[in-house]
């Protein structure tokens, strides 16, 4: 069973995002590559839930 991803991390930029292992910045574990996967709200700020795929459904409901 796959853990529970947290939305907002307290220190995000400590732990490589790119698997389920959650491995910390300097020893990744799961041979993701050289660079940590940096988390949602690193990339896309405080906001990154409210846009994306689901946006549309908004737009949708507004049209009719």
């Amino acid at each position: 069973m796959a853990k529970k991803f947290p939305i907002y991390p307290i220190h995000p930029e400590r732990v490589c995002w790119g698997c389920d292992k959650y491995c910390p910045a300097d020893s990744l574990a799961c041979g993701n590559g050289s660079v940590r996967t940096q988390h949602p709200v690193e990339l896309f700020g405080d906001d990154w839930q409210d846009w994306g795929l689901d946006s549309n459904k908004d737009a949708d409901t507004s049209a009719s």
